[in-house]
């Protein structure tokens, strides 16, 4: 008994949930609203099963009617554009520094960025914020 259910586990395909599709064709940066999405015929372990989770979000490439929407397509909206020049900020205890810096991607809030400081040349990392600064630990 104990073997049939170790064969019957290990034949079991896991299971996939319909993936959510666009209904027309969306290019990059542009937001998902709920008349955008759709269930599709395809399955995908990396992309959505629920178009609730993907309102308001943007889209990183563009995409198109039919194909499943994969988590790396999309993102939160971008408030630091690559290439612009945003505020550098450094905090600790009492000291902020503030410099500028040249964004070397695009990010959403909360997301990480490499940025350029302008000054040395240097490239760090840091988080960017709703404002569009970067802020660094």
């Amino acid at each position: 008994m104990i073997r049939l259910a170790l064969v019957l586990m290990m034949l079991a395909e896991p299971v996939l949930a319909q993936s959510v599709v666009v209904v027309r064709p969306i290019r990059a940066g542009e937001t998902l609203s709920a008349d955008d999405l759709a269930f599709g015929t395809r399955t995908d372990a990396n992309g959505f099963s629920d178009p609730r989770d993907m309102i308001g979000l943007e889209a990183r490439v563009n995409l198109y009617p039919g194909r499943p929407i994969l988590t790396r397509d999309i993102g939160l909206p971008t408030v630091v554009e690559r290439n612009a020049i945003v505020p550098l900020i450094f905090e600790r205890g009492g000291l902020k520094i503030t410099l500028e810096g040249r964004a070397l991607s695009r990010a959403g809030e909360g997301e990480a960025v490499r940025v350029m400081n302008l000054s040395s040349r240097s490239t760090v990392t840091g988080i960017a914020t709703g404002e569009g600064a970067v802020v660094v630990q």
